[in-house]
């Protein structure tokens, strides 16, 4: 399968969408322009002393670009251990580096949606009250031309 048939599958049939019940933990990253947000939801096990995400689902209030970019990013971070799913946060957001803002804010919103989530759970081994972080993004979802038009 290419990569375009890839994001097709993904976009007509996303993975991980949903919630879990009895969650370890759970992030949320927004957009504060336009009230999009991603859930994420993560069942953590510990592997040679090491947090591994058992299970992770996301919901979100967006785009068909933030599905297929969440539906993307929980497999690759479904079975993975913190520090690779760290990875595919810092490898997500610098490829955000290199595309318009607009195109980049859905993909962001789900990158530091697991952020926030595997930030809660850590700090939930110290303090098991700890609320739901929320991570704002800072990309815009406006073209430039849509900014100007406000004015």
């Amino acid at each position: 399968m290419d990569a375009n048939e890839q994001l097709i599958e993904h976009m007509m049939n996303p993975q991980n969408y949903g919630s879990i019940e009895g969650a370890d933990a759970q992030g949320i990253g927004k957009n504060p322009e336009n009230g999009e947000k991603v859930l994420i939801h993560l069942k953590v096990k510990e592997e040679a002393g090491k947090p591994v995400i058992e299970d992770i689902k996301f919901q979100a209030i967006g785009c068909s670009t933030t599905i297929v970019a969440g539906s993307l990013i929980t497999t690759e971070a479904k079975g993975a251990d913190f520090d690779r799913a760290e990875d595919i946060i810092a490898f997500t957001l610098g490829m955000l580096d290199r595309v318009p803002p607009e195109q980049a804010a859905c993909s962001e919103m789900v990158a530091v949606a697991l952020k926030a989530a595997i930030d809660v759970y850590i700090k939930r081994q110290t303090e098991p009250d700890f609320p739901i972080i929320s991570y704002k993004i800072q990309n815009s979802c406006e073209t430039p031309d849509e900014a100007g038009a406000d004015q």
